[in-house]
């Protein structure tokens, strides 16, 4: 019985340095490529911070998803709602409202990330954010 106890504890660990190096590489790299949005958010002091997001589109409006553990983007967010968000390089005003409901779901049928993304990311807590212009 040892013996399978220990395989699962290595499996469990296993499965966390695959997740920590996957988020890590996401982070630290943060691809754009066609299909990406800049974002950037302000803490208290008016520190600005800039994340590389996946843009969502659903019926004309533009969307992100918190899909990952490391989000300090995402509370700066909530604790400031009034973001710049750069699209094909062009830089506008948004205010950013987290969705819930049939929006939610509406988004989430839309662009449904699939099973292999929530393992390598370990299945964070997902939220979605809408992005009003200003």
């Amino acid at each position: 019985m040892k013996i399978f106890k220990r395989i699962a504890i290595g499996i469990v660990i296993v499965y966390v340095l695959i997740i920590v190096a996957f988020e890590s590489m996401l982070g630290y790299s943060q691809p754009e490529f066609e299909g990406t949005v800049v974002l950037t958010t302000t803490n208290e002091n008016e520190d600005s911070f800039e994340r590389v997001l996946t843009r969502l589109v659903t019926n004309d409006t533009l969307y992100v998803r918190v899909n990952h553990w490391p989000r300090a983007w995402y509370y700066r967010l909530i604790d400031n709602p009034n973001v710049k968000v750069t699209v094909d390089g062009e830089t506008n005003d948004y205010l950013a409202v987290e969705i819930e409901g049939d929006e939610y779901e509406l988004v989430q049928n839309d662009h449904d990330a699939g099973i292999v993304f929530r393992i390598l990311t370990g299945f964070p807590p997902r939220h979605i954010v809408r992005f009003d212009p200003l």
